[in-house]
């Protein structure tokens, strides 16, 4: 084969393969609204009675009594679920990611497996949305690139609803 038969090369279509609006928004509105409300049943208990998640050697070390602590544990919550909802939905992603992992190993020291299971597959998934947020900040400086302003909507954690 020789060069004048070879096919020109494909543009590099990464960024805009990687981005699907349908994978992106269920996992954002679950992972804002499902820790917003559970971290609002830290204060009332109805979902759960929170406590008993907690391993008895974490409990002993706290200097605060239980109730206080899942208290200080939901308001965490609440934070990374308005993170995921508001622009900086990236970093909420990424926080809930590492915060259900050390849920799940705290729970395995518990012995309540299958909930570790459960949280180090919604780690996974919250994961994917901060990957799926980066994709959808790259895949919309593709469509219009604003590098004439100096700032990139890659540079944000959105891109622009301009």
């Amino acid at each position: 084969m020789t060069d004048r038969t070879r096919q020109p090369a494909a543009p590099d279509r990464r960024a805009d393969s990687a981005w699907d609006p349908t994978l992106y928004q269920p996992l954002r509105w679950a992972f804002g609204l499902v820790p917003l409300l559970a971290g609002l049943d830290k204060f009332f208990n109805v979902l759960a009675d929170w406590s008993s998640y907690l391993s008895p050697a974490i409990a002993e070390l706290l200097p605060v009594d239980v109730a206080t602590f899942m208290g200080a544990i939901g308001v965490v919550e609440m934070a990374v679920g308005v993170l995921v909802l508001s622009r900086f939905t990236r970093l909420g992603a990424y926080l809930a990611a590492g915060w259900l992992t050390l849920i799940a190993l705290q729970l395995l020291f518990v012995g309540i497996l299958d909930v570790a299971v459960r949280d180090l597959v919604m780690a996974v998934a919250a994961y994917t949305l901060a990957r799926l947020t980066e994709a959808r900040a790259a895949h919309a400086e593709v469509a219009s690139p604003r590098s004439s302003a100096g700032i990139g909507a890659a540079a944000l954690d959105e891109p622009s609803r301009s």
